[in-house]
């Protein structure tokens, strides 16, 4: 019996030694973790139970059957986040490059079809080559099971994946279908051909840094939510993350410990807006003095900064927030903000997470540019995530709101279920100097005429009240009781039950 156990422990160490101590070494090198260290840091200590340590890949081809090392590549089990279930898979580099064979997937597949049937989330952590190529069209399969999978599990699992090395070819197609994409900065790259293949088609020269790096995708393509330092700091920010959301559509995101008043006031968020109309201000401090504590966590930083994205807790909860930042392009709405925000928002309607928009917007980017590229259909897709959402949604309208870009902000006619203003707040078609040069076209050369002409328009249409006369506003409110009003419309909207019409799915404007 001892000699069993012995054999059990010896096969286990094997397991866990992966490619071997060399490769091993060679991953410290470029300040990378190994795919076992990533999981104990991610998860808490203690928790993991691994799945197929001991599953080989069956290639005979090439004389592979001469290395067949347990595990093939990838480490997959499930643990605890803070004490809430997650299940894991992590590729490992030092094994024949983390590659994917068919034995790999289905080590994945696995794990992925154990969360959707218990109800928790999958967090991937990808460093791997790609297809292993010496099984050929086995490996490709096995790709197309996992990108499956991910569609199936989509609104149904938080699915998140963390690039903590190199992704290419198939294998960045199944991290681009998960809700939330991590980086690790100088160490981790994603493109569909690298830059040698680029080079042979195009003449480009490009770095594989510059061609699919962590800053390129975090700036430039919003492939990527966020770019980290090092594998440990996008392990700890994983972790703050599954921290706001829920395991499942089944159930709603949990439920944290405040000390933080309620109802407390901010009397700096009354002088928050400038008097000068044309200054900018900074949205993000008022979202941080309304959140339980001032913590807020952003998605998506880096990318189309005329809009905020992320999450704060109100009363404990989790909730969604989307704001216009008036200190980039003036909280003008463009392609990028709009793409940004629309997959955002129809994150938190798939896991039931309430939605706070705070708008301060002029109105849609101008520009053949932005026309050219598409502004109708991309702008549309923020109007249609916005219309779609059933969740509890709740409107701040501090100064700017024109234009189309005033009903796209989750307005009233979007089934916003309350929608506040503060009595700094502007609704209206457009400015009162646009909208004056147009209405008094003919008095164009008389300038003293046209200031009576803005001065009247201001007076009538520069504030929130008529549109409080209409009922599209809810309340005009105090900034500085900003936190107390919109705690207390969510509180209200716990028990909201709103469905739409029956459909096998929408066709969203893609």
């Amino acid at each position: 019996m001892r000699d069993i156990l012995q054999e059990l422990e010896d096969r286990r160490a094997q397991a866990r030694l992966g490619g071997g101590e060399r490769r091993i070494a060679a991953q410290h090198k470029k300040g990378k973790l190994t795919a076992r260290e990533r999981i104990e840091l991610l998860l808490d200590e203690g928790s993991f139970e691994e799945f197929d340590m001991f599953k080989t890949h069956r290639c005979v081809d090439f004389d592979m059957q001469a290395d067949k090392p347990y595990g093939d590549g990838v480490v997959t089990g499930w643990g605890t986040i803070n004490g809430r279930m997650v299940y894991v898979f992590s590729q490992d580099f030092t094994v024949f490059g983390g590659s994917l064979s068919e034995t790999h997937a289905e080590k994945i597949c696995k794990i992925m079809d154990m969360a959707m049937q218990n109800g928790a989330p999958v967090i991937g952590l990808n460093d791997s080559g790609g297809a292993r190529i010496q099984e050929g069209v086995a490996s490709l399969a096995g790709y197309a099971d996992v990108f499956q999978r991910n569609v199936e599990a989509s609104g149904v699992i938080p699915q998140i994946s963390v690039i903590m090395g190199p992704c290419a070819g198939g294998a960045v197609y199944s991290p681009a279908m998960t809700d939330f994409i991590f980086m690790v900065k100088d160490s981790s790259y994603m493109f569909v051909t690298g830059p040698d293949v680029v080079k042979t088609v195009t003449n480009e020269v490009v770095t594989a840094e510059e061609l699919g790096g962590a800053l390129t995708h975090t700036k430039k393509s919003s492939v990527a939510d966020g770019a980290f330092e090092n594998d440990v700091e996008a392990l700890y920010e994983v972790r703050r993350l599954v921290d706001f959301l829920p395991l499942s559509n089944r159930e709603k995101a949990p439920v944290r410990p405040f000390f933080d008043d309620v109802a407390r006031v901010e009397d700096s968020l009354d002088t928050l807006i400038p008097a000068n109309p044309n200054m900018p201000y900074d949205m993000k401090e008022l979202i941080t003095k309304v959140a339980d504590e001032g913590d807020f966590y952003e998605i998506q930083r880096d990318f189309a900064g005329n809009i905020i994205t992320g999450f704060i807790r109100l009363e404990g909860q989790t909730v969604g927030v989307v704001a216009n930042q008036p200190t980039v392009l003036a909280g003008c709405l463009d392609i990028d903000s709009s793409r940004k925000a629309a997959r955002f928002v129809r994150f938190c309607d798939c896991f039931e997470i309430p939605i706070l928009t705070f708008v301060d917007v002029p109105g849609f980017l101008p520009g053949t540019a932005q026309e050219y590229n598409g502004v109708i259909k991309h702008g549309a897709k923020l109007l249609f995530a916005y219309g779609e959402a059933t969740v509890p949604k709740v409107t701040v309208i501090t100064r700017k709101a024109y234009g189309g870009a005033y009903d796209v902000m989750s307005s009233k006619h979007l089934k916003g279920d309350f929608n506040y203003a503060w009595p700094t707040a502007e609704i209206a078609v457009m400015g009162a100097k646009g909208a004056v040069e147009i209405l008094y076209r003919s008095e164009l050369g008389e300038p003293e005429k046209i200031a009576a002409r803005v001065k009247n328009y201001e007076d009538r249409f520069a504030n929130p009240f008529v549109a409080a006369e209409k009922g599209f506003i809810d309340e005009v409110i105090q900034p500085r009781s900003t936190r107390r009003r919109v705690a207390r419309a969510f509180a209200s909207l716990r028990s909201k039950k709103r469905s739409m019409p029956m459909k096998k799915h929408d066709n969203i404007p893609l």
